[in-house]
């Protein structure tokens, strides 16, 4: 019984170190799973218009930005107000080819379901420059599952195997080093969360502070015109009323559209200014975002021409590794032929 004690105390005095050193590597949450830290309290206006900014650039494929210069309220109630007429002007069309095109075939009226009913998702909002220049730096540059893995310790390296036969007396049980002087690789636990408001994601923005395409425009009061989806013809009808430019963005004539001619709509009109835009995560100065717009057809259009365009690509490959071959043919046929009005020449001299 003695001797079944004293192998015990040994065992629990041994465990007592690697349980020690195990609980001094494993970090401790001192937070709630619901509410992970952040880099800033998450509670500040701030801080919630810079998850809503994120958000926003994240689920919105094409973003215009106008620098606005104090517009009143009464102006931005013209503004949208004749923009979603105009936009609502493109479903009615849209809807009507689309009507128009499924009596004649199952393909023919095909169309995104994101750009059915666009005219009431597309919005226009003032956002805070600072603020949204932060959020588009996190969500360009930030990469959590790299940092993730950046974050992870090493793995320890395998233990060399011997298979030597020659001593077989047992080595006797080495204690475990002591948590002091054992050196731990735990990870920073601010570094394991990646939401938009964590530290890991502060340090990525501020490391690229200045480096996107977009950084000189944002500067001064800025207004964003959203689209849930890429569509020129919603584009075009757009920017005739926010930017007009004659003749592919003309705006409507007095007798067309009586409203947009007002005197509130004019004035807040002139207070904007395009800078430029996001499209599908590119950013496209005024003349890129024009030359967008300008397409026919929109992306149905594109999607016919590049079907002709590999069309086209494909015959001419084919033409090519034929001309070869037909030529070859060529020649040998009219050799045959030379040939055989040689040999009928030389039987009627015989005869």
């Amino acid at each position: 019984m003695a001797t079944a004690s004293m192998a015990t105390a040994s065992m629990a005095t041994v465990m007592r170190p690697a349980a020690a050193a195990a609980a001094a590597a494993a970090p401790i949450s001192r937070h709630p799973r619901t509410q992970p830290p952040s880099y800033k309290p998450p509670e500040m206006r701030k801080s919630q218009l810079l998850r809503q900014y994120a958000s926003l650039l994240r689920s919105t494929p094409m973003m215009v930005m106008f620098q606005h210069n104090n517009v009143k309220s009464v102006e931005w109630m013209g503004i949208r107000r004749e923009m979603l007429r105009a936009l609502r002007k493109v479903d009615e069309l849209e809807a009507a080819a689309r009507g128009e095109g499924e009596g004649e075939g199952d393909d023919a009226g095909h169309s995104s379901p994101s750009r059915v009913g666009m005219a009431d998702k597309v919005k226009i909002q003032t956002v805070q420059t600072g603020i949204f220049d932060v959020a588009l730096r996190v969500v360009e540059y930030y990469r959590p599952a790299e940092q993730q893995r950046s974050s992870l310790p090493p793995a320890p390296a395998p233990a060399p195997t011997t298979t030597s036969t020659q001593s077989t007396t047992p080595s006797p049980p080495t204690l475990p080093p002591s948590p002091e002087t054992t050196p731990t690789s735990a990870p920073d636990p601010d570094l394991i969360f990646t939401h938009t408001l964590s530290r890991a994601a502060h340090q990525a923005a501020s490391q690229r502070k200045g480096t996107h395409p977009l950084s000189p425009l944002l500067s001064g009061p800025l207004a964003l015109l959203t689209f849930p989806g890429v569509s020129p013809e919603h584009l075009r009808a757009a920017l005739s009323i926010l930017s007009p430019q004659s003749p592919m963005f003309a705006a409507p004539t007095r007798r067309a559209n009586p409203g947009y001619h007002e005197p509130l709509v004019q004035q807040g009109l002139q207070k904007l200014l395009l800078l430029g835009a996001r499209v599908e995560g590119r950013a496209l100065d005024a003349a890129a975002l024009r030359a967008v717009g300008a397409l026919h057809g929109g992306i149905d259009a594109l999607r016919a021409q590049l079907v002709v365009a590999l069309q086209g690509l494909g015959l001419g490959v084919t033409s090519s590794l034929d001309s070869a071959g037909l030529s070859l043919y060529l020649t040998l046929q009219g050799r045959r032929v030379m040939l055989e009005d040689d040999g009928k020449e030389k039987e009627e001299g015989k005869e």
